[in-house]
């Protein structure tokens, strides 16, 4: 009895070390997975998601999330659903890419709530033949939309890492009708001025003057404003220079960044 007692706990012990070591090899391979993602995406490639999977998820996202809250531009749902959103989203977050929910993309900023993109976007009534300016570019995404509804977008970003890696996105992604300009997005790009539509994917606590300035007689701006509270505004400008604006809903933007803001991030 005593021999199968000891039989018993060293076997119990020899199991024990197996499940030790399967244990250590498969953290190492877990570790060694999560650094290549990482790698993978700050060079801008995804690989986590098949086809198939991402072009399922991002169905999904435009049927459950964007259509239901009727959203009805075919040519917004088609481009919704046509691009690889977690192409733009950070590494950590892109199991979570095709959610109803915005998410971060690195220095205080976020990448929109698919409705939100997609709703912004359809209140603009591109026709196709536009030009365009954005104002906070992050990591890309909205401009990735705009530049397959229109004919141009000039894009602007004041946060320089942001700046680098959306253009590092788009160009490897393709969208050669995408210039991004590092600056101040409060004073818009008047070389390529006027513009048909502006859209501003961060609030500011007013209207930017010099962005209605800059918008084309009969064109379109589209833009969260508040602090404290916010809401999505429609502005327009009229044929004879006048403006009208109202509002659509209550939302939650970060605050649009000023050039202070901006260098204090960076020291």
């Amino acid at each position: 009895m005593k021999f199968n007692q000891n039989k018993i706990r060293f076997a119990l012990r020899f199991l024990t070390g197996i499940l030790f070591v399967m244990i250590l090899t498969s953290g190492r391979c877990s570790n060694q997975n999560n650094k290549e993602e990482k790698e993978n995406a700050n060079s801008g490639i995804e690989v986590k998601f098949s086809q198939t999977d991402w072009r399922k998820e991002a169905k999904e996202m435009v049927d459950h999330q964007i259509r239901s809250r009727n959203v009805s531009n075919k040519s917004v749902l088609k481009v919704m659903e046509e691009t690889p959103r977690h192409n733009f989203v950070p590494d950590s977050y892109r199991r979570y890419a095709y959610t109803d929910q915005p998410l971060p993309i690195g220095e205080g900023q976020t990448i929109s709530q698919p409705y939100i993109v997609a709703l912004m976007t359809e209140l603009l009534e591109l026709q196709g033949d536009e030009k365009v300016l954005e104002i906070g570019t992050g990591s890309g995404y909205q401009a990735a939309i705009l530049s397959q509804l229109t004919r141009e977008v000039y894009t602007i970003e004041i946060v320089e890492p942001l700046y680098e890696l959306s253009t590092a996105i788009l160009e490897q992604m393709g969208f050669d009708n995408v210039k991004v300009k590092l600056g101040d997005g409060y004073q818009g790009w008047i070389e390529h001025a006027p513009f048909d539509a502006i859209i501003i994917t961060a609030a500011p606590p007013e209207i930017p003057p010099k962005l209605i300035e800059q918008l084309k007689p009969g064109g379109k701006m589209v833009l969260p404003v508040g602090t404290v509270t916010q809401e999505l505004k429609v502005v327009t400008k009229t044929l004879d220079g006048k403006i009208m604006e109202r509002t659509e809903i209550g939302v939650r933007f970060v605050p649009m960044v000023h050039p202070k803001d901006s260098l204090k991030k960076n020291r």
